[in-house]
């Protein structure tokens, strides 16, 4: 399956993740919100906003845009590439009881978005991005949240090798660090306890405050 997605995206690029969808070939999408994502937001130990506006790149089903506007009650939006993700998370959202209405999803390029944001939530999707494109990432990450605002990342997977050709794409302890710059400050970063059992041992969260 991942070998597919990757000739998908080795050959049509970004339209590939278009056809992965049409083609549910989605190894990532697990059917629901990461534990370590889901803990991180409800157990306290950050003390995320709750008012503001929320941005969930390359959303998929929306699961994680839709816990984040549930739970925190930000304004949340979830963004994807393709248009069959994007109708897959309305389903979702619709699916929802109460249906929540401060969540919303757009097909939109994340490299595009001009709005800020109070908290950001990146689940694969850093190392979805070809390298080429890791200094662009940390320029609009810099851009759009918010002095004061909150960046979480979900990596997976972390034994990925840097020289394998991807979706994913490895990363080192670092790779975050280096293309985000000087003005982040990192609250957390570790191995999860709580992994789901594909997850367990190769993922790592982390949680930035913009300066």
């Amino acid at each position: 399956m991942s070998l597919n997605l990757q000739q998908l995206i080795s050959k049509d690029g970004a339209q590939g993740w278009e056809k992965a969808w049409q083609s549910r070939i989605t190894p990532w999408d697990a059917g629901y919100t990461q534990p370590p994502l889901e803990a991180i937001l409800k157990n306290g130990e950050i003390t995320f906003p709750k008012v503001g506006t929320a941005l969930v790149p390359g959303c998929g089903k929306g699961y994680d845009a839709i816990l984040i506007g549930s739970y925190l009650g930000l304004q949340t939006t979830g963004v994807d590439i393709s248009s069959t993700a994007i109708s897959l998370a309305n389903e979702n959202l619709r699916s929802q009881s109460p249906i929540p209405t401060n969540v919303k999803f757009e097909q939109r390029d994340f490299f595009e978005i001009k709005d800020a944001f109070d908290l950001v939530c990146d689940y694969t999707f850093f190392q979805a991005l070809p390298p080429t494109l890791r200094g662009r990432w940390g320029i609009q990450m810099s851009s759009i949240v918010k002095s004061g605002g909150y960046l979480i990342i979900l990596a997976f997977p972390t034994h990925a090798p840097l020289d394998a050709s991807g979706p994913p794409h490895g990363i080192t302890e670092n790779s975050h660090q280096v293309v985000l710059g000087d003005d982040w400050e990192k609250l957390l970063d570790r191995i999860p306890e709580n992994s789901s059992k594909i997850h367990v041992g190769v993922e790592r969260l982390m949680v930035w405050r913009k300066n």
